[in-house]
């Protein structure tokens, strides 16, 4: 009986938050304050957004394409050097590869908006790729300001 009684408090324990009879764990920033935004949210939003003006500048060509987010490309580097992303067309798929854009940039000023249209530039030249058109004919009206 004790026995069981055991496994039942170390499966109790292995689930629960309330480590060393602290309570539970809160978030780092704590209740009054706004949660803080990781890389890993800043990518996904910055592809959203590009995925969002692209949907609506093309609803036809864009209606069925899946958008995928991982970490690295697999197996090794092809001989032109690490894949942004990965395209394919039967499927309708675009696979944007989150490490290699983020780290082999080479930003000039490494801010949030730089970043961001990094991220946005690679979306478009997938969708390009995807599409059969210029990467510039994708978005023309996006960089306006250039």
């Amino acid at each position: 009986m004790a026995r069981i009684g055991r496994r039942s408090t170390a499966s109790l324990r292995s689930t629960s938050r309330d480590r060393h009879g602290r309570g539970i764990r809160s978030s780092v920033t704590g209740p009054h304050l706004r949660r803080q935004r990781t890389r890993l949210d800043f990518f996904d939003s910055c592809i959203a957004s590009a995925v969002e003006y692209l949907r609506d500048l093309w609803p036809d060509e864009m209606a069925k394409v899946r958008f995928e987010v991982a970490a690295v490309p697999p197996g090794e580097p092809s001989k032109h050097g690490v894949d942004r992303w990965r395209v394919d067309v039967a499927r309708r798929i675009v696979v944007l590869y989150r490490v290699p854009i983020e780290r082999l940039a080479h930003l000039h000023k490494d801010d949030e908006w730089h970043r961001r249209s990094l991220i946005e530039s690679c979306v478009f030249r997938a969708v390009a790729e995807l599409l059969g058109k210029d990467p510039w004919d994708i978005a023309p009206e996006r960089y306006r300001h250039f």
